[in-house]
């Protein structure tokens, strides 16, 4: 697990790949909303989407705000709600 993207407003935790656990076969990401207070889980073939569409993302050199606008189409469907363990 590692925190992989971390601004005022998101932060990504990737997890790796687990072939013996199906969730993280193809590894996964946790996203956090912080003004929301929630988190969506991306295991399988969404982790392995999400990195793709990352990747490209990435390529286009975005600012910390293009970045959180990227994540704000998670919102949606982020219905977890962040707890502190």
């Amino acid at each position: 697990m590692q925190m992989i993207y971390n601004s005022d407003n998101y932060c990504i935790v990737e997890f790796g790949a687990d072939v013996d656990q199906a969730p993280l076969e193809f590894g996964g990401y946790e996203i956090v909303d912080k003004n929301l207070k929630r988190e969506i889980f991306l295991g399988g073939h969404l982790a392995e989407s999400f990195r793709a569409d990352v990747k490209r993302l990435i390529e286009s050199e975005p600012s910390v705000e293009e970045v959180d606008d990227f994540l704000g189409k998670f919102d949606n469907v982020m219905m977890h709600p962040l707890v502190m363990h």
